[in-house]
């Protein structure tokens, strides 16, 4: 009764590994132009308001405020995309997660200029502020701006 064979532990690693593959979810990104994205996905990894959140199937049901960031998408064939979102909200239930942008882009297809152009609106927002609430909250989206900016765009 020596130590169990190559073949037997390669079998038992192999089944181990189907047991605890990820199950896939529905996964939409819809932004007013369009929907973006509609698959079956692994995980999805979104820019809460709160911080950024991993979704999976079996997810707790929650609804969310999107802060300008990244989505990372893991499709359940195993490709990986991402997409740029400028605030919106996401609705996550166990079956599902459907993300309603505000604005989104391919990853690929960012704009400099146009993520300028939101930067520099967010300056005079927060610049002519009437009062301290509507300023805080015109830095605080130039500080998710910019700091977007910062992780897509190195200079």
């Amino acid at each position: 009764m020596g130590r169990p064979s190559f073949l037997l532990l390669a079998t038992r690693y192999s089944l181990l590994a189907n047991l605890i593959m990820a199950e896939a979810f529905k996964f939409e990104l819809v932004s007013p132009e369009r929907l973006l994205v509609s698959e079956q996905v692994e995980s999805v990894v979104i820019p809460g308001a709160e911080g950024e959140m991993t979704v999976m199937a079996q997810h707790a049901p929650v609804m969310t405020t999107i802060k300008p960031g990244v989505v990372a998408i893991k499709a359940a064939s195993g490709k990986e995309d991402r997409y740029v979102v400028f605030g919106g909200f996401a609705d996550i239930l166990p079956s599902g997660c459907t993300l309603l942008a505000e604005s989104a882009v391919h990853v690929n297809d960012i704009d400099r200029a146009d993520l300028a152009r939101r930067i520099q609106d967010a300056r005079e927002d927060a610049a002519d502020a009437k009062d301290d609430v509507a300023r805080s909250r015109a830095e605080q989206f130039l500080s998710q701006l910019t700091t977007l900016e910062a992780a897509l765009l190195p200079a």
